[in-house]
């Protein structure tokens, strides 16, 4: 990935950040067909450096792929057009043209299948907590039939990744004046975009 010095970013803290608030990762793995691309919803553990997931048992992807294999999963954060016409230097000498800004994480790791029930299990109570959090009734895997939640824990395996890099890009107008950045970032709450408009004034 190319990263300019003024779009690098380094901090723990933001990459975690990305990873927590865009969890389906894009998994990319390289077998005897080739490349290959799954997008899944990952579990990220920062103190422990390691991604854990899982997939269909159907799926070839955990057969695919050699115990130990490199593998590199791509989360994107908020991401979208900018418009030159935003800019107010560009009413002035017109020399602004359109880009797309974005935030996105590139996570290298090795694999590891995890064909084992217990963890699968864990790993999908874990997921359903978090995500139903916010829900004003939260489902729980109890609530399901009797058996179904079986059912379904052995039609799926699970994977664990453990992260050798975590490499950041934050492509937010830190090359413009403030004053484009900013205008870029109202042009952008004016097309609901707040999630990159707030990233954008946060950038400064």
């Amino acid at each position: 990935m190319y990263i300019p010095p003024y779009f690098a970013e380094v901090r723990p803290e933001e990459l975690s950040r990305i990873i927590h608030d865009h969890p389906l990762g894009m998994l990319v793995t390289h077998g005897p067909g080739g490349l290959d691309a799954d997008h899944i919803p990952f579990e990220f553990d920062a103190e422990a450096r390691r991604l854990t997931a899982h997939v269909a048992r159907a799926n070839p992807l955990w057969q695919r792929c050699a115990e130990g294999s490199e593998v590199m999963v791509v989360f994107r954060g908020a991401e979208g057009y900018v418009s030159p016409n935003w800019y107010p230097s560009k009413h002035e000498a017109h020399r602004q043209v359109p880009t797309w800004n974005y935030e996105v994480v590139h996570a290298h790791g090795v694999l590891t299948v995890r064909d084992d029930e217990r963890f699968v299990r864990g790993l999908v109570g874990r997921l359903t907590r978090r995500h139903e959090a916010s829900q004003p009734r939260p489902w729980k895997m109890s609530d399901a039939a009797p058996g179904y939640v079986d059912e379904l824990l052995r039609a799926i395996v699970g994977i664990e990744i453990a992260l050798t890099s975590l490499t950041g890009k934050r492509k937010l107008s830190q090359n413009k004046e403030a004053r484009d950045r900013l205008g870029a970032a109202e042009g952008l709450e004016a097309v609901d975009n707040a999630a990159l408009a707030r990233a954008m004034r946060q950038a400064g």
